[in-house]
């Protein structure tokens, strides 16, 4: 797997006739969701807690892939964990009465051009790649957030979508309920006057014990579970600790590692900062300042690294402010009731995803919004859930409502933030140039280097 990424000779076409052709020849295959005999062919790549319980020793399953099954049928699926893959074979032979493919190297799975769709549920390091090289495949791709592990790996994908004209749909699932359309939908009809500021309660990260070096699980190939990052051993200490019952650097808890995720300002940030940047009007630009006024993390740091390796090294307690031009804000912090409140010149609207609250909601009964404000709102498409959405954007190559472009936009706002915290330092950003200025330390966090045999194939 450390090998250079080899792809067949037509991806060099991309953005070609001949890609624009293949396009034209696929369009009509993602009906197949309301067709029974010409369903969309779905891969799944990373098929881990997201995708099922059963993965993780519990019964049942829940995540993305029971929904997405409502619309294409899973045809082949991979995991760096082989009990995984193992496990999630056994659940799509339950749904669909055949055996997936089960290959030993993803990149069966973009060379096969019996697949349509890819479904990516790794853990963040990883998403980038694979989500550039599945375009770059002539497929069509729903990826888990966050979308990226870096702002620079963000800003290669939009280049890569527009450059393909693929359909890509991030799985950031409040965008399609309705109370956060709902809230957007006021917001854009100015019921709480000029918006000024949001503020995004996202709660705080986990600390661990020291968790010793272990050897990793025979089922699980480390090396390649690492992929793009620099290597490091294996740690595990088994626990009364979440869903895996361990801490560990690996399943689930990745995402308390700066070295794989950023923590919560990624993990519920991916989700908040984007319906602040959406609701604000946000979604093309960034901000110029991001401030850590407060942010306490589990380990020393030294020039923005963890100076500890046996440790959750995310920060566990932060608010962190991001300026934008004309002094809007969005503020992330730990605390408070998990949600966004939009703050206006004549209100504010408090939403999460048990409630939509404030005088312009109150209001609704005497003042209702226009009858299609809710479509509008939602790219002027019919409120559908999540899955339906993608497929729907699919079939019609049209752009979906969570689409790379402004998910960029609003994780690159986290990813600053992240950095602002691990320097403990105000940083400035050009959202033009998406550079950081006059900080070459800063600078150096913002993007980082492939570990060798794992670089990106980019055609």
């Amino acid at each position: 797997m450390n090998k250079p990424l080899h792809r067949r000779s037509f991806l060099h076409t991309t953005g070609s006739a001949f890609a624009a052709a293949a396009i034209v020849h696929r369009a009509p295959r993602a009906e197949g969701f309301c067709q029974a005999n010409d369903r969309p062919r779905v891969a799944a790549i990373g098929t881990g807690s997201r995708w099922c319980q059963k993965a993780t020793g519990l019964q049942g399953s829940y995540g993305s892939a029971p929904d997405f099954k409502k619309y294409g049928d899973y045809v082949s699926v991979f995991d760096a964990d082989s009990s995984r893959t193992e496990l999630a074979a056994a659940l799509v032979k339950e749904w669909t009465g055949n055996q997936p493919a089960t290959p030993k190297d993803y990149r069966a799975i973009l060379d096969d051009p019996k697949i349509d769709i890819v479904h990516i549920s790794t853990p963040d390091h990883w998403h980038a790649k694979l989500l550039i090289e599945a375009m770059l495949a002539g497929k069509d791709v729903y990826c888990e957030k966050p979308m990226t592990l870096t702002v620079p790996e963000g800003r290669a994908i939009c280049d890569v979508c527009k450059k393909t004209g693929r359909i890509v749909q991030i799985g950031t699932q409040q965008r399609s309920s309705r109370q956060f359309v709902e809230a957007i939908a006021l917001l854009q009809n100015g019921r709480i006057g000029k918006i000024k500021k949001a503020t995004c309660h996202i709660g705080g990260a986990p600390k661990s014990p020291q968790i010793p070096v272990a050897d990793p699980p025979k089922h699980l190939d480390w090396n390649l579970w690492q992929g793009p990052v620099a290597e490091a051993p294996f740690r595990f200490l088994a626990g009364d600790n979440g869903e895996t019952k361990s801490w560990s650097r690996c399943h689930y808890e990745f995402r308390w590692w700066y070295e794989y995720s950023g923590g919560k300002l990624t993990d519920w940030g991916a989700h908040h900062v984007d319906i602040a940047t959406w609701g604000m009007g946000l979604t093309d630009t960034g901000p110029i300042e991001i401030i850590p006024e407060m942010v306490k993390h589990p380990v020393e740091f030294k020039e923005g690294y963890p100076t500890d390796p046996s440790r959750y090294n995310t920060a566990t307690e932060f608010l962190i402010r991001a300026i934008f031009q004309d002094g809007l804000q969005i503020e992330i912090r730990h605390d408070g009731d998990n949600g966004i409140m939009f703050e206006g010149t004549e209100g504010r609207l408090f939403v999460n995803r048990g409630r939509i609250a404030g005088k312009a909601v109150d209001d609704l009964k005497s003042n209702p919004l226009p009858a299609n404000a809710l479509e509008v709102a939602y790219k002027n498409r019919p409120l559908a859930d999540h899955f339906r959405n993608f497929f729907e954007a699919a079939r019609d190559r049209v752009e979906p409502i969570s689409d790379v472009h402004s998910h960029h936009r609003a994780l690159s706002t986290c990813h600053l933030a992240g950095i602002a915290a691990r320097l403990s330092r105000k940083i400035a950003w050009d959202p033009k140039t998406e550079k950081i200025i006059n900080d070459a330390q800063a600078e150096k966090l913002l993007g980082r280097e492939p570990r060798r045999g794992f670089e990106t194939f980019m055609g």
